[in-house]
This record gives C-alpha cells, structure tokens and sequence, in this order.
C-alpha cells in the first residue's frame, strides 16, 4: 500500500505545510481520506490521484484544521464526475456538520446552480455524503481493509469526541493518532503496527508555554512522550506529523503566533530538537513529516 502525507501542519495557514491529512492507497486503487485539512484536495491532484475516486473518508475529530477543505473535496469531487456518494465516518456531531454544508447548507445557491446542467444532475448523489459517526470499536470492514477505531484525549468528550484508528489491510498495520496527548488507548492501536502517524505538534517547552498562557488546548504528545508511545506500542516505524509551525519563518505566523507559542523560539533547528527528544526514548525508524510525503508498505 502507499501512504501519502497531503498535510503536516496544524491550525495556521502556513506556507509550508497544509493542515492535517492523510491519504491510504491500497494495491487495488482504492483510497482511503483520512482528515481533511485546507489544501488536502490540491495534494491529491499534485500526488496523481482523483479527488473522485477517494470513496471513504475519516475525520478523526471536528477541528476545523482537520475538517474545512472537506466541502472542496466533496464539490471538486462531483465537478469531476463522481460516481455515487462518498462514505464519511467521524465523531458525533459530523452529521451536523455535514448536513449543513451541501443542498441545504452553505453551498446551496452553488449546487443550484451547478445542477441545471444536465451532467452535473446525473450525478447528485456525489454532494450527498453516506455520514456514520464513530464509537470505540471496529468502524469499518470490507474483504480489503478493517478500520478501528478509539477515543484519545485532545478535546474535552463532552465537547468533541477525538479519535485515533488503526488500519489493516494488505498484510500490513497502520495507526494514526489524529490529534491527543499520550494515552493507554494509542498505545494499543498502534501495538507492533507496521507504521504508526503520530501528531508531534509541538517541542515541550511550546507545550508548557500554551498551559501557561491558557490560549489553546495544551493537549498534545511532546517528542519526548511520543518516543516513548511508540517504543512501549513496539511499533516498527514512525512518522512524527501535524507540526505547530514552531518550525517556521514566515514573519506572518510570528506575528499571528504572538499570543500562544514562544515565537523567538520559533525556526527549522526546532526539527533537530524534535528528532532528538524522539531518539532518547524510541530506536526504531523515524521520519519526520512533510507535505507530500510518500511511504510504500
């Protein structure tokens, strides 16, 4: 199978990575979104794949860095003549999200429009998303693929259900932690996975910033913890991703960051930093991500 990084980033539009995404291709074509960050459908066509033929979708919770290029996937999607509707699996409240988005939602006036063609009516049903929302357990299972799923700990429950997956097929392991700070329930998702993604969003010392400063969820696992995750989980491979920008340059994000990360901090040594903390508790094989990315399994 291939897995292709579309996004690495986190909450701020940084010119270097676009938000979190990922995308699973199995040796018979089918692809499997997982998260939909801005710029996911624009990596797809850069990394020759139909946003079309992306038939399932997963979102591993409701931030808006892992959900907003969603509606552009689904209306490219059907621009480019999408057979029936794409299948999309996420936390409770994604049917909200999702029925608020298309025929009688936000690009209503758009797909009225668009629907007086003739082409563009024979295919409806690809702006009408099958939704499932998630609960602990397996979530979704064909002859090819099992996709199971967990809560990890990112937002408060009451507010959003966050997940983390695990994807086997082909002979193969993958998981992916969506965002969380270290908990058991990764650990087992990711037990002697093949591959796991894992958000790395920020050095420690970002992190002990954020609770300090209260401004954004401090919910997240350090270089340091996510060695150790992986290292207890015995995974085989790792790849660090959803990077905070704590590695940028761009005077924008400085300037927007101000109020939330140390941002005289803030430049690409932060990487060295971050593969360090991982290799003092983990020895297996690390990558750290970026936007486009390529892994065979």
């Amino acid at each position: 199978m291939r897995i292709t990084l579309l996004g690495t980033g986190a909450a701020l539009p940084d010119p270097d990575r676009c938000q979190s995404s990922i995308l699973i291709t199995l040796d018979n074509g089918r692809h499997f979104l997982f998260d939909c960050g801005e710029g996911a459908t624009r990596q797809m066509v850069r990394a020759n794949v139909n946003p079309a033929d992306v038939g399932w979708v997963f979102f591993t919770h409701l931030h808006y860095d892992h959900i907003c290029g969603f509606p552009f996937f689904v209306l490219t999607s059907w621009i480019f003549n999408r057979s029936g509707s794409p299948k999309v699996f996420g936390p409770r409240g994604t049917r909200h999200y999702v029925d608020h988005l298309f025929e009688e939602g936000a690009f209503r006036i758009d797909i009225l429009a668009r629907s007086q063609y003739a082409l563009r009516r024979k295919n409806l049903e690809a702006v009408r998303p099958e939704v499932s929302e998630l609960s602990p357990g397996p979530v979704y299972q064909d002859e090819h693929v099992r996709v199971t799923a967990d809560w990890v700990e990112h937002i408060p429950r009451d507010i959003c259900e966050c997940f983390g997956v695990r994807i086997e097929a082909e002979g193969k392991v993958i998981a992916f932690s969506g965002d969380t700070a270290p908990c058991e329930s990764m650990v087992t998702l990711a037990r002697n996975a093949d591959l796991l993604i894992h958000e790395c969003t920020f050095p420690q010392s970002f992190i002990e910033h954020r609770r300090k400063s209260g401004v954004g969820t401090f919910a997240h696992t350090s270089p340091g913890e996510l060695g150790e995750l992986a290292s207890r989980a015995s995974a085989k491979s790792l790849v660090a991703t959803h990077f905070g920008h704590f590695d940028s340059t761009s005077p924008v994000l400085k300037r927007a960051a101000g109020a939330h990360l140390p941002v005289d901090l803030m430049g690409p040594e932060r990487l060295d930093e971050i593969a360090r903390d991982i290799r003092k508790n983990y020895s297996g094989p690390v990558r750290l991500a970026r936007d486009l990315m390529r892994i065979d399994l």
